[in-house]
């Protein structure tokens, strides 16, 4: 990938410290892929690594040439933004095969959406959830002070996006850290990293509309939290499952320098 493949960021996808880490993660998967497959390879696994906060300007990716194998063909890239890496990472591609299946994590059952009632993040530190219609599935809410670390919702994109590799991405972080379950006081919880793996149903068509994502924390400690996801279409197929490594810091309340959004409430960037 040549250096002047260029990516502008989003001013729509703003978070607290910088875009929205699973935006940048799918324009990421996007750049890469179109570069080195042509846009059509099926991915079935990416892992991103933020190095800093993403900033307003254009990211410039570099790669390196696929190391194919097989069946699969492994592509490794840095995320450039004002001449400095921001992010590196990894995308692993692969053809469809024949082979047996699996349903080991099926859809919870719950409510559809039309059942269930609007939540309406605070665009003043989230400007990003402006994008999104969010519906919680289930009686936990954010910052409610509830038993589990976990949060469950119907999500669609306000202006009809389709659910492709990238797109789902961004669901997969698109929930606040599922910490906020269980508290009651808001703070920072950027993403260190992420790794979405994705499923077979995204080889075909696009599924659209809504999907339901469920975040939820088994482990935090030592001012680090693991966040697992999971991302299910409509009609209840499996799209992917991811897992972010989070850094938790202490309360504050701060509006970032030259930053169109002021406190965090869902998932960022951090430089680790």
């Amino acid at each position: 990938m040549t250096p002047h493949a260029e990516t502008p960021v989003d001013p729509l996808w703003w978070s607290w410290e910088g875009a929205h880490g699973g935006w940048v993660a799918g324009a990421a998967l996007t750049a890469v892929r179109d570069a080195f497959t042509g846009g059509h390879r099926p991915v079935r696994s990416l892992t991103t690594h933020f190095l800093a906060p993403v900033g307003t300007g254009p990211l410039r990716f570099f790669g390196t040439a696929p190391a194919t194998g097989r069946s699969t063909a492994t592509c490794l890239f840095t995320g450039h933004q004002d001449g400095e890496p921001a992010l590196v990472g990894s995308a692993l591609f692969g053809p469809r095969r024949t082979g047996p299946g699996y349903d080991g994590l099926p859809a919870p059952d719950v409510p559809g959406p039309d059942d269930c009632p609007p939540l309406h993040l605070p665009v003043e530190q989230v400007p990003f959830a402006r994008q999104l219609e969010i519906r919680p599935a289930t009686a936990d809410r954010p910052l409610a002070g509830g038993p589990r670390a976990e949060l469950l919702a119907w999500i669609r994109f306000r202006e009809g996006r389709g659910l492709g590799a990238a797109a789902v991405t961004t669901l997969a972080d698109a929930l606040p850290p599922a910490l906020y379950a269980r508290w009651r006081t808001p703070r920072p919880v950027p993403t260190a990293e992420l790794t979405i793996h994705f499923t077979d149903a995204l080889d075909d068509e696009a599924p659209e509309g809504w999907a339901l994502v469920r975040i939820r924390t088994d482990h935090a400690g030592g001012g680090w939290a693991v966040d697992d996801s999971a991302v299910w279409s409509a009609d209840r197929r499996l799209l992917a499952t991811g897992r972010q490594a989070r850094v938790v810091r202490e309360p504050r309340d701060r509006r970032p320098p030259g930053g169109p959004g002021a406190g965090q409430t869902a998932a960022g960037t951090v430089n680790s």
